[in-house]
This record gives structure tokens, C-alpha cells and sequence, in this order.
């Protein structure tokens, strides 16, 4: 910690900073042009994402997930599919990346609270940080995984 507030202060700015992060880069990446988001092929581990279904359970839960994009005008609905032409496909998986990239970039943040943190608080933020970022990372991974498993079966 190099710098010290009082508790109360530490809370806020904990709080305040989060919600700041991770809507902030909601708004920014919903922003940014799409063709910086090309989908990447899942890793060949994923198993075309039914990694994420045997050990992960993801269909039971990632419904459940916020999609922040739809919070802003501009971006991207994933809720459902929506469509199975080519490039309604080919912009979902996309849009799967954006998201991806967007909940790593609010991860690499957490270094910042460290600033002001005793060391059990930057532990809490660093739980916190994966605890509400790497479930939605997990998500888009696999549905971009799906996604292009689609794409390539309609060629």
C-alpha cells in the first residue's frame, strides 16, 4: 500500500473504481470499430468449446451472465443467436472476441487498487476481478467456439 486512507475511503474507492472499470470499458469497447476484433480460433484444448461443457457445466450458467454491450447504444446483443446468415454469424464472433478482450482488459486493472490496499485487500481485489471477469471471458470463449463450429458446418 503506498497510499493510506481511512477505511471508509478505501471501500468507496474500491467500490467506485470497479463500477467505474467495468462499465467504463462496457461503454469504450461498444465504441470501438469491429474490424479490430477478429475471432480467434479456439485453442485446440477447448475441444470447440466442449471443454467448457464437461468441466465447467457453462450451459447451466451462462445465461445468467450480464451483457453489458446491450447497455449501450452500438453494441451487440449476445444473448441469442439471432440469425444464421453468414455475416450475422461472422459479426457475432466477432463481437464474442470484443467482449473477451474487454473483460481481460478490466483483469490487468486490478494492479491499480494495489495502490491503496493493505495486502488482504489487494488479495479481494484480485478475486474480484477474476470472480466477475473470467466467467464472461469462459462465455464468449466458448460461444465464439460454437459459433465458428457453426460457421464451418453451413460451408
Amino acid at each position: 500500500m503506498l497510499i493510506e486512507w481511512p477505511a471508509a475511503w478505501i471501500v468507496i474507492l474500491n467500490v467506485g473504481g470497479w463500477l467505474l472499470i467495468q462499465i467504463g470499458f462496457a461503454w469504450l469497447f461498444t465504441r470501438l470499430p469491429a474490424g479490430w476484433f477478429s475471432p480467434s480460433p479456439p485453442f485446440t484444448w477447448e475441444q470447440s468449446g466442449r471443454i467448457y461443457e464437461c468441466w465447467l457445466g457453462i450451459r447451466r450458467w451462462k445465461d445468467r451472465l450480464p451483457d453489458g454491450a446491450r447497455w449501450f447504444s452500438g453494441g451487440f446483443a449476445k444473448a441469442s443467436l439471432g440469425g444464421v446468415d453468414p455475416d450475422h454469424l461472422h459479426r457475432f464472433a466477432r463481437e464474442t472476441r470484443r467482449a473477451e478482450i474487454c473483460h481481460l482488459a478490466a483483469i490487468l486493472c486490478a494492479p491499480v487498487f494495489f495502490l491503496w490496499n493493505p495486502l488482504w485487500g489487494d488479495l479481494v481485489i484480485v478475486a474480484y476481478a477474476l470472480a466477475a471477469n473470467v466467467p464472461c471471458i469462459v462465455a464468449q470463449r466458448y460461444n465464439r467456439a460454437r459459433l465458428l463450429r457453426l460457421m464451418e458446418r453451413r460451408r
